[in-house]
């Protein structure tokens, strides 16, 4: 007569799987981290001042390079200049549907001053209540 083994419940948990989704994904952050970070290269004045508080808006951001192009840090081709009228678009059609958002202007050292006017006009053009200057901390 044959006796009857009983299988136990395994009581412990199998982490092989997790760990393999955990180094996917890791690897996945990896490779689109670099991804997320292109911009245009403006080099901002330095001033000191103190930062703004988080904001659960995402700002938008208007850089004016040292040749004078806009930037818009919302639409696509983040990386190409847009003209004026495509800027004031893009803004009102922003405030449109998410009003209260913030507006930075960004300019390049080298920049002359009439080019960052030339955006803040646009800017109020566009319904902007109010703008933003963006700079960087003064180094020590």
């Amino acid at each position: 007569m044959r006796q009857r083994i009983k299988k136990r419940p395994m009581s412990e948990i199998n982490v092989v799987p997790y760990i393999d989704v955990m180094l996917v994904l890791l690897i996945i952050f990896m490779v689109t981290a670099p991804l997320l970070s292109q911009g245009v290269k403006v080099d901002l004045p330095q001033a000191p001042s103190a930062p703004l508080p988080p904001n659960e808006k995402e700002p938008v951001i208007v850089n004016v390079d040292k040749d004078g192009n806009f930037f818009i840090n919302y639409g696509e081709n983040q990386d190409q200049p847009v003209s004026p009228e495509v800027l004031t678009n893009r803004v009102s059609a922003l405030l449109k549907y998410q009003p209260g958002i913030p507006v930075f202007v960004g300019g390049d050292t080298n920049v002359p001053y009439g080019q960052v006017v030339q955006v803040m006009t646009l800017l109020q053009q566009a319904g902007v209540p109010s703008v933003g200057m963006i700079t960087d901390p003064p180094e020590k």
